[in-house]
């Protein structure tokens, strides 16, 4: 029986559109392989949230493969040195596996591609990730965009990506090496953090490939008008998918192509949106690809004199969602309840950590990679670099969102902050954007007691404006010098 091909599985779980597993198949017997190393990714190794979800996508595409008459390998250690010890044991002269785009990521996989041809292994690497390669995506000067709209223009003017592929025939090899439990990683919370997670997420592929025929088949009709409210579930909800590989933008490209050619101009406007949205997550990735110091250094150096005002208290009033904002506190305790928030208060709620109490981006992105179910490095990157205005496209510094009429705007009858500040339930639409507004009698018979049992503002709205505005103009004016 010939040798087995080694399938390296990282953040692509999953059996449809797989380019290395298809080409691993072609080879021959195939050994399916995840090996937990978080130290070959520091200093981001992944988050709490993250890892609940790592843990059921594991089981989930050990099922399929048990399915398929394969099983998941899981290894701990070295990645190098696991990948040296299975060859050896099976004889294996190949390894496959889907290349990823992190700084660390790329440090290892140059050095396992060294390792192989050293030891006389045929090391190959995939695409699939991304749209397109962010090597091969560059501006009329021959340098990476920095601006979204013209880097979204050009992709558009490219061959649209490969059709995704079927799930191949896996065969097995002759024996199978001893396994690791995905129990023994040890990457489910020991606190019951995690209690609001299963009723929200189904992780593994089977979930991903749900969502996205859910959101296909009536979400994305509406996605332009309805995306910007965290009342209603109006967005894809597969930034954890995406993330994990359970789906590849491939898939979603095509398929939302393919769902939407009978709608209407106006529905289908909703789909070029969304799909414009997966462009982010495109840019986001050639930024980090082309500017690897950026996940901890901001893109324009001169904020790295910006004065941010390193608070505890003010950090972690806004981490358990106790700053007396109500659509703050909303999006916080989101986040902490399920994993996940809503893009548009994603937004809210880093410009009111960078703007409003002047605490650093970066303190903001540790807290985000720690908690999101979809922590990705590129995107928490630029996410939180364009809301303190000092990366690629950024916010210009003067823009500083109030988050009252945000929260008037986007979320008008309250729905979405009466759900996650259950203490603010009862207050009238009126004052449950700004309950500091409201009398005394109305706070008494809505059961709201500023202080005791909902926090007052913890800054004022215009004096924090204020300071920020001045510090940013001071740094405008010293990087012009």
């Amino acid at each position: 029986m010939p040798s087995p091909s080694i399938m390296w599985f990282r953040r692509d779980l999953r059996l449809q559109d797989n380019r290395a597993l298809t080409a691993a198949a072609a080879d021959g017997p195939v050994l399916p392989v995840y090996i937990h190393d978080p130290e070959s990714e520091a200093p981001w190794a992944p988050g709490g949230a993250s890892n609940w979800w790592l843990h059921h996508s594991l089981v989930a595409l050990d099922a399929a493969l048990r399915a398929r008459g394969s099983r998941l390998l899981v290894r701990r250690g070295p990645t190098q040195a696991v990948l040296a010890r299975l060859a050896e044991e099976t004889g294996a002269r190949a390894i496959h596996w889907n290349r990823l785009y992190e700084p660390a990521t790329i440090r290892r996989d140059t050095a396992i591609k060294q390792w192989c041809h050293g030891a006389g292994i045929r090391p190959k690497s995939h695409a699939g990730y991304l749209l397109f390669e962010p090597t091969l995506v560059q501006n009329k000067q021959g340098t990476p965009f920095k601006v979204f709209t013209p880097f979204w223009r050009h992709l558009l003017t490219l061959d649209p990506p490969p059709e995704p592929l079927p799930i191949p025939t896996l065969e097995a090899p002759a024996a199978w090496p001893a396994s690791d439990g995905i129990d023994s990683l040890g990457l489910l919370p020991r606190i019951p953090w995690d209690a609001g997670f299963s009723a929200e997420w189904e992780p593994g592929e089977p979930g991903a490939q749900s969502r996205l025929q859910i959101f296909l088949d009536g979400i994305v009709a509406g996605y332009h008008d309805q995306r910007d409210l965290p009342g209603i579930d109006g967005t894809s909800r597969l930034s954890p998918a995406l993330h994990f590989g359970e789906l590849t933008p491939a898939q979603i490209w095509h398929r939302t192509h393919s769902a939407t050619e009978h709608l209407t101009p106006k529905e289908r406007g909703g789909a070029e949106h969304f799909l414009r949205e997966v462009g982010w997550r495109e840019f986001s990735a050639h930024l980090l690809y082309h500017f690897p110091s950026t996940d901890r250094n901001p893109l324009r150096p001169e904020f790295e004199q910006f004065p941010w005002k390193e608070n505890l208290a003010f950090l972690k009033a806004w981490q358990r969602g106790q700053t007396g904002y109500p659509i703050v506190d909303a999006g916080m305790r989101q986040l902490w309840q399920t994993g996940w928030m809503h893009n548009r208060v994603r937004m809210i709620v880093a410009s009111f950590l960078v703007k409003h109490l002047l605490v650093s981006w970066q303190r903001g992105a540790e807290w985000f990679w720690d908690t999101l179910v979809d922590a990705d490095r590129a995107s928490n990157t630029m996410g939180w670099q364009w809301t303190a205005g000092c990366g690629a496209d950024a916010a210009p510094y003067f823009r500083i969102f109030n988050p009252m009429m945000q929260a008037a705007k986007f979320d008008p009858d309250g729905q979405y902050i009466r759900r996650f500040v259950p203490e603010l339930a009862a207050l009238p639409d009126k004052f449950i954007h700004a309950p500091w507004e409201a009398p005394v009698l109305v706070l008494k018979t809505s059961g709201v007691e500023l202080g005791t049992n909902y926090p007052r503002p913890i800054v004022d709205h215009q004096q924090a404006r204020d300071t920020a505005l001045g510090a940013f103009a001071m740094l405008k004016r010293e990087s012009e010098q």
